[in-house]
């Protein structure tokens, strides 16, 4: 009997320690199943958290897939288009639109121009195109209902006058006060004789530039506001009777906060207020400064002969 009940217990006891084992190895299974799940979980994450190429040319947030949609004036001019012709790559913004478009991966034949007023792409809204490029100087105001990429060119403002003009020998800002001078509306051109000049008669705005020429053919103004590649163009071209005065100062002292009275004024490509292409278009934008081909295009375009004076304040 006694060695029957030491059988039983011999037996109990290889029976607990099978079974203890059996838990012991299944726990050490379920931990490592958990490890793995934790290292795959975290390697997932880390997939997750990785950059996405959003400027990938597929991804691009478009108004129309594959196509790059880009507005310009009506109509438009030299240095910054020729033959009032977008499409056909020359004047320094159509140049630099291709230029873009390339580094972004479109071919030439993907890009389609579309037509705005100049007052009409500021005002706030959607917008039928991916940007647009008609000379807009970045400033805080525009910024509140529309966006801008990073500055491409930074312009200077000039005045343009006859020969037998009152301010044809004007050396400073103060010699202006009592000029009639104009521009075209909603430009830092317009904005710089109003602000900055202050003249003494109400500034004369015009619709665009060719309005502005023909004011002055009739000899309703005595001096034209452009910014320097435009006057350079209007000199030689459309008023070849007339010349550039002198660069106006960037730096005021007329007591305006005005951002045209002074720091560097640049022209930013215009988007939608919100859109998410603005940093594909700096990314591009940055890589053609980079390379060498921004500075070309300005080389080649807006680049003049001679020197020009500067007012003084």
């Amino acid at each position: 009997m006694t060695r029957w009940i030491a059988l039983v217990l011999g037996l109990l006891l290889l029976l607990t320690a099978c079974g203890g084992a059996d838990e012991t190895t299944a726990g050490e299974t379920a931990g490592a199943d958990a490890t793995a799940d934790t290292e795959a979980d975290a390697t997932s994450s880390d997939a997750a958290s990785e950059p996405v190429a959003v400027c990938d040319i597929d991804s691009l947030p478009l108004k129309e897939s594959g196509v790059l949609t880009v507005a310009t004036g009506e109509p438009v001019f030299e240095p910054w288009m020729v033959d009032d012709d977008p499409a056909n790559g020359e004047g320094f913004e159509s140049a630099l639109v291709y230029a873009l478009a390339e580094q972004l991966g479109f071919a030439a034949a993907d890009v389609t121009w579309v037509r705005t007023g100049f007052d009409e792409a500021i005002a706030p809204g959607s917008k039928d195109y991916d940007f647009n490029i008609q000379q807009y100087s970045i400033t805080a105001q525009r910024d509140e209902v529309v966006d801008f990429s990073d500055g491409y060119y930074e312009v200077e403002q000039a005045l343009v006058a006859a020969e037998d003009s009152p301010v044809a020998g004007a050396s400073s800002i103060s010699d202006l006060r009592s000029a009639r001078l104009g521009a075209a509306i909603g430009t830092t051109s317009l904005d710089y004789v109003e602000q900055v000049i202050q003249p003494e008669a109400r500034a004369q705005v015009f619709d665009d530039n060719a309005a502005a020429k023909a004011a002055f053919d009739a000899g309703q103004v005595d001096g034209l506001v452009f910014d320097l590649p435009t006057a350079y163009f209007i000199t030689a071209v459309e008023i070849p009777d007339a010349s550039i005065v002198g660069v106006l100062p960037r730096e005021a002292t007329t007591g305006t906060s005005s951002e045209a009275a002074g720091g560097a004024e640049e022209l930013g490509m215009l988007f939608e207020e919100g859109s998410e292409l603005v940093g594909c278009v700096n990314e591009a934008l940055s890589a053609l400064r980079d390379d060498g081909t921004l500075d070309a295009l300005e080389e080649q375009w807006l680049s003049q002969a001679g020197d020009i004076p500067t007012l003084r304040n």
